[in-house]
């Protein structure tokens, strides 16, 4: 069997990060050996949708168990076709994580369970020259059972979507105004030569 921890380091001294798609490791343990690889998580940085790819990177590696802090819907949705089980809550060092799992005292989240969001992080997108435009777009803690706020699946796709949608034209506005302040720059630089 091997477990899929995400995880702040790349080691088994290093804590469970809450984040799954964010994590900078995914830390790989065969519980019996406590033989273990750490492999970069190279998703973490990415705008949208790094929970189902860090989901699928972990179906990859062989996990049949994951175990981190949070994970959002589709991240849970990938694990569920995969029949990956998953762990959520947990804190602490790795190899901590590992033996309460062997001592039975960590248990898979349902499968028929309804994720809230998962933890994103707010992509602030300050400009030089007094142009700040902060564009918060992360996702607040989720959880399984109390977090739950009885939403439709279809109102959550829906807001899923819209949310997708969003990142895509956050995307394009940061690449357009990244060339009209190289252009503007450019201008200065030519002023002050000429």
């Amino acid at each position: 069997m091997k477990i899929a921890v995400s995880a702040t380091g790349s080691s088994l001294d290093a804590e469970v990060d809450p984040r799954l798609g964010r994590a900078p490791y995914f830390i790989f343990v065969e519980p019996e050996t406590m033989s273990f690889e750490a492999v970069e998580n190279p998703y973490m940085d990415g705008l949208s949708g790094v929970g189902p790819q860090a989901a699928q990177l972990i179906a990859q590696n062989g996990a049949q168990v994951v175990i981190t802090g949070n994970i959002g819907p589709r991240a849970q949705q990938a694990f569920m076709a995969a029949d990956i089980k998953v762990i959520t809550g947990a804190t602490g060092k790795i190899k901590d994580i590992i033996e309460q799992y062997k001592q039975g005292r960590l248990s898979p989240v349902p499968q028929d369970a309804q994720p809230t969001f998962g933890m994103g992080r707010g992509m602030g997108m300050g400009r030089g020259m007094g142009m700040g435009r902060g564009m918060g777009m992360g996702r607040g803690m989720g959880g399984y059972g109390a977090g739950y706020s009885g939403t439709s699946s279809s109102d959550l796709t829906e807001l899923r979507q819209k949310l997708d949608k969003m990142g895509e034209i956050l995307a394009d506005i940061v690449k357009r105004l990244d060339a009209l302040e190289g252009k503007e720059q450019k201008k200065l630089l030519d002023r002050k030569r000429g």
